[in-house]
């Protein structure tokens, strides 16, 4: 029994190496400031996880069952995108209905599994600083807007923000525990 659940450890770890987000109603502003500041430097950290990786290992599933370490610099970008996008709509209408996007599929398609993890980096600095520029110009108030997502129902502009930090620091700690575990 211990071996089932020493492997069903093991395999949780690999999935959620920093643990699964933190899901509440609402944050303080010290939680928004922290989240903000993980945002910002997230291009920077998965750039630095990545660097310096082969072709080959790029090509190397972060996990057993999971995307290669290219699909999943392409994920980060093609969620951020689609959180940025969701933010700047929960923000200039009243509680919009968003859409969900079928993000294994995405994962699949051509650019994300052969060009250049440059490509969603440089797309990521990018996107981050706009990011982290609109979510500093928020009042108060703001921050409790949001939109209505198809699954989870109604998120905050600040669940969102608390959200994508974790989502970005999951997936670089993905990049950098298979780092460690294959001695690169």
């Amino acid at each position: 029994m211990s071996h089932m659940t020493s492997e069903a450890a093991q395999i949780a770890l690999l999935r959620y190496p920093i643990g699964g987000p933190t899901r509440a109603k609402s944050f303080t502003a010290e939680q928004r400031s922290a989240a903000i500041e993980g945002i910002r430097q997230l291009p920077h950290r998965l750039r630095s996880a990545v660097a310096g990786l082969s072709g080959q290992q790029l090509e190397t599933p972060y996990r057993p069952g999971g995307w290669t370490v290219r699909q999943l610099v392409h994920h980060v970008a093609d969620s951020h995108m689609n959180a940025y996008i969701r933010v700047r709509l929960g923000l200039t209408e009243d509680w919009p209905a968003i859409f969900s996007y079928q993000e294994t599929r995405w994962a699949e398609l051509e650019d994300a599994r052969a060009a250049a993890v440059s490509t969603s980096l440089d797309l990521l600095q990018a996107l981050h600083a706009r990011w982290v520029q609109l979510f500093a110009s928020l009042q108060e108030l703001d921050w409790k807007r949001g939109y209505v997502h198809p699954q989870n129902g109604r998120e905050s502009i600040e669940q969102t923000a608390i959200l994508y930090d974790w989502h970005g620091r999951h997936h670089t700690a993905h990049v950098t525990q298979l780092s460690a575990r294959m001695g690169w």
